[in-house]
This record gives structure tokens, sequence and C-alpha cells, in this order.
């Protein structure tokens, strides 16, 4: 009978440990970033974001800056920039980027 009370005594303390034991959380799944698509309408629109944040400064800016401004990431910032480069609307100066 001894041997029945202790293991009705041991039961509630195992139990009492499951309780306490937390689950390891899910791993995420990892965010999918978006793909910029490489195109020449969204290139132009780029190439107006960009245009629109540097008209606003009114100063030489980083690539950084003018995505931030233009709320736009930093690639899109360089395909805009890319699109202007060309047609000779901005001109880089001190690895910044003013209007010509």
């Amino acid at each position: 009978m001894a041997e029945k009370k202790a293991t009705k005594a041991a039961a509630p303390k195992a139990a009492a440990k499951k309780e306490t034991v937390k689950k390891a959380a899910a791993p995420k799944a990892a965010a999918k970033k978006a793909e910029l698509a490489i195109n020449a309408e969204n290139a132009g629109f780029k190439a107006g974001d960009v245009y629109n944040a540097l008209a606003a400064a009114e100063k030489a800016l980083t690539v950084a800056e003018i995505a931030k401004k233009a709320k736009i990431s930093n690639e899109e910032a360089i395909l805009g920039l890319g699109w202007l480069l060309k047609e000779g609307k901005v001109k880089a100066e001190d690895n910044k980027v003013v209007l010509a």
C-alpha cells in the first residue's frame, strides 16, 4: 500500500511539470520580398518619384535619402535614377545625385 501512495503523490508533480513546459514557437514563415518589375512603365513611374523627391529637396541626395523621401525601395530608386541619368535630367555629384 505504501507504494500506491508514493505513486499517487508523484503523479500530480509530473502533471504539474507538463503544464509548465512551454511549447516552442513555430518558426514564422519568411516574408516574401516583393519583386521589382523591370519594364518601361515601372521604370518611368519610379523616375517620376525620384525626380519629384529631388525637386522637393532642392539639394543633392544619396540614393538612400531619395528612396526615403520618395517612399520607395533603394532598388526602385536606382531604377528611376538610371532612367533620369540616361535622359540627362540628373547628374552625380560627390556620391550624391542632383537635378541637372
